[in-house]
């Protein structure tokens, strides 16, 4: 290790013993038996890393995974999927569709409070469904309500919600939306309410205790969850952006649980030094990693020009040689974890040859020194990522050197998330981008993909537009037939990749990694966090005592 890898660690992990409120931590730590047999016990926390500081604790205004991964322990929705992949009651008790598909009715469970202690009614539930709809309120989901009438409470905890038309992801839509306090949002500018953007009240496991920006964000058991309280007594988030850094955190007992690299995974991940400490899982994601193209700018406007990109890039290499082979080449808008991923779609060939007939076809030409060039131009453009991810790292200085095999200049900019967002992303700012989807088991795509939705905070910052795309995310919104869905988004699949408003990069296995000392994860079709709040250190294995 190098002395400034050395350095940086040290100033991570005093970073951490700092952190106001976390209790003091054993000098060691044992690991259970995994031979014997350990009631669940109250007490001790998890420590985990993550690359990114979230961008808001909002749910209606957070898009970036960073922020989701927090909220997500602090709100609470009507519906959630079980391990299975079923939907399940989460507030609701039960729900009831009409017979043609455009009534939903929701009974909620009594006796939710909201971290304040005030009851959560059917109100929140209208209240918050109000400012999606709200055309003030800067949020990317819009659209999955749009198709709604009307909404009436019937009582404190009977909600009704009706649709102009039949709505296929209806019921995942409205399950799936983050219940507010209306008691605390109400006549207020949800956009500007930073007391409550960044200090949340919600009625989830875990409260919301403190935020250091850059640094960490600490959540505190719910002794009131109305599912019973969480065996963890805390959820600690470390802002690390750096994987390696964050790996050496791990080793040293300064994080409890992260997202390995395929490196990671393979290499340190498999000492007997690491697994006598830690458990590592491998599951099949539903996300992919992706080099979107900006429309708007004249260079990509040719899909010519796009295909012969995708020609020049290795994407196998990139899953053996960045992924380790922990992962396989993406196709297209879904991933083969989704019944609506079409099988018949190929990855586009590498081909270097073929790309360069084809840059020639689409007008430009090559200079004597081997630079492409347009009326005398050498070709070049910027590909943005994210800070902290080595993998998207590396697979951008990979594309760097191929595309230069075929004379094109790319210049690579890694930029800190909170900026990432909403100084390139959100304005539009960039030639090319490097991220990544992690997708909502329903495949609707209409957010991502529809022509309508390329506003400021919107998710098709791409500017992708196709007629036949259109016409086909409406009717699968609209269309209940599991057979006819089916063949509308294979379609829409195969019209997508055909476009290549992305180069479709891979798609990337899940390889978390936590403490031994913590029991009662069972990996499932859902991964390992579905059924969190029954994580568990037995006694006598505590690492932090308060």
């Amino acid at each position: 290790m190098s002395n400034y890898m050395r350095v940086v660690a040290m100033l991570a992990l005093v970073g951490f013993v700092t952190l106001s409120g976390c209790g003091r931590m054993r000098s060691q730590t044992q690991v259970p038996d995994p031979s014997r047999t350990y009631p669940p016990a109250y007490g001790d926390m998890i420590v985990e890393g993550t690359i990114a500081d979230p961008a808001i604790l909002n749910p209606i205004l957070a898009s970036d995974s960073a922020s989701s991964d927090v909220t997500s322990q602090i709100f609470t929705s009507l519906l959630r999927y079980d391990k299975d992949l079923n939907l399940v009651g989460e507030l609701a008790e039960s729900w009831e569709i009409s017979p043609e598909g455009t009534v939903i009715t929701f009974k909620l469970k009594k006796g939710v409070k909201w971290h304040d202690g005030k009851p959560l009614t059917a109100h929140d539930v209208k209240f918050t469904l109000g400012r999606y709809l709200d055309p003030t309120v800067k949020t990317a989901y819009r659209s999955n309500f749009e198709k709604i009438s009307k909404s009436a409470v019937l009582d404190d905890h009977t909600f009704r919600v009706w649709y102009a038309e039949p709505f296929a992801p209806a019921l995942v839509n409205m399950g799936s939306m983050p219940i507010l306090p209306r008691h605390l949002l109400k006549g207020r500018d949800i956009n500007t309410t930073d007391d409550f953007n960044y200090r949340p009240v919600g009625s989830g496991p875990y409260k919301f205790i403190s935020w250091q920006r850059a640094e960490s964000v600490i959540l505190q058991a719910n002794p009131e969850y109305f599912e019973g309280r969480p065996y963890l007594n805390r959820v600690v988030f470390r802002v690390i952006p750096d994987m390696a850094v964050q790996f050496l955190e791990l080793q040293n007992h300064g994080l409890d649980m992260m997202g390995l690299t395929p490196n990671q995974y393979t290499g340190e991940g498999s000492e007997p030094e690491f697994t006598d400490q830690f458990n590592k899982y491998k599951y099949t994601s539903n996300q992919y990693t992706y080099m979107g193209f900006n429309l708007k700018k004249a260079i990509f406007r040719d899909k010519r020009f796009r295909q012969a990109i995708a020609l020049s890039l290795d994407k196998e290499a990139l899953v053996k040689g960045v992924l380790e082979g922990l992962g396989s080449v993406a196709t297209g808008p879904y991933t083969p974890s989704s019944w609506a991923y079409n099988e018949d779609v190929k990855p586009v060939a590498f081909d270097q040859l073929k790309a360069r007939e084809l840059f020639v076809a689409a007008g430009y030409r090559y200079a004597k020194d081997g630079r492409l060039t347009k009326n005398g131009k050498p070709v070049e453009f910027t590909l943005l990522t994210n800070q902290g991810n080595r993998n998207r790292e590396q697979t951008a200085t990979i594309i760097q050197a191929q595309l230069k095999e075929v004379g094109i200049k790319v210049k690579i900019r890694v930029i800190a998330w909170s900026t990432f967002l909403s100084e390139f992303v959100n304005k539009r700012k960039f030639d090319a981008l490097l991220l990544g989807w992690s997708l909502a088991r329903d495949p609707d795509l209409y957010s991502i993909w529809h022509s309508s939705r390329m506003g400021e905070h919107e998710f098709n910052f791409v500017s992708y537009k196709n007629a036949e795309v259109d016409r086909l995310l409406v009717r699968g919104r609209t269309t209940f037939n599991h057979e006819r869905r089916v063949r509308i988004y294979h379609r829409v699949h195969e019209l997508i990749a055909a476009d290549l408003p992305y180069v479709f990069l891979f798609v990337p296995d899940s390889l978390p990694a936590v403490h031994r000392r913590i029991l009662g994860i069972e990996p499932a079709p859902a991964g390992i966090g579905y059924n969190f709040i029954k994580w568990y250190v037995p006694e006598g294995f505590h690492k932090y005592t308060k």
